[in-house]
């Protein structure tokens, strides 16, 4: 049996699950997984179960409850320091910090108006001004994160420090969204979703993803 417990809700709609599903691959560990549909009648009660928050994901570990996705990556960074969650570097570490928490925090225009759905196909729905505004601020930190510290790190395999670490687990639900809505992207935002996408650990979310049986019908745009 696994050390470790990720609670999650549906691989084909939950953003912040996804975060915390990447996380746990970035540590390399052995995790069984409990997957709640959501938006049910028994959800919640379901959730909090496992959850003091009543949200996921949750990471359980030896008696210890870890909720919200940043919290579970400096949790499994204190553990496996070594999986490389954030840059070397003290100044890309604590920028790296930075852009996780303003994905954390912000970007409410795009989470309404284009809910994270991986399997449906939505070109051109969705685009509000507030949108709009989200994707350029989005696109910029993609850009300047890749010009600034790609290059100086051990190894560049395309991602935003380098190696595939906690900001790019930040960032892969919205790759998947732009994915979705059919978002046109500069060539170095391009070229970076494509190497979140191609990646082991979001193929893998993605496949399950998409033979979930569960619906959710606000999420599903007519």
């Amino acid at each position: 049996m696994a050390d470790f417990t990720l609670v999650v809700g549906n691989k084909n709609y939950s953003s912040w699950s996804m975060r915390g599903g990447l996380m746990v691959r970035i540590a390399g560990i052995d995790v069984e997984e409990i997957v709640i549909p959501l938006d049910r009648p028994e959800t919640q009660a379901a959730i909090r179960k496992h959850s003091p928050s009543g949200r996921v994901p949750v990471l359980l570990h030896r008696g210890l409850a870890v909720w919200e996705s940043l919290a579970i990556a400096e949790y499994l960074n204190d553990l496996k320091p070594e999986a490389g969650f954030w840059p070397a570097a003290v100044a890309a570490r604590a920028h790296a910090r930075s852009i996780s928490t303003e994905m954390h925090a912000g970007f409410m225009e795009l989470r309404t108006h284009m809910p994270m759905n991986i399997r449906a196909s939505y070109p051109g729905k969705g685009m509000t001004p507030g949108v709009r505004a989200d994707i350029e601020r989005i696109t910029s930190i993609w850009r300047d994160c890749r010009k600034r510290f790609a290059g100086a790190a051990a190894k560049d395999d395309g991602f935003l420090f380098g190696s595939f670490g906690a900001a790019d687990a930040m960032y892969a639900p919205v790759v998947t969204r732009f994915r979705t809505y059919g978002v046109t992207l500069d060539a170095d935002s391009e070229a970076y979703a494509t190497a979140v996408l191609a990646h082991p650990a979001t193929k893998e979310w993605i496949d399950a993803a998409r033979n979930e049986p569960w619906l959710i019908d606000s999420y599903e745009l007519k």
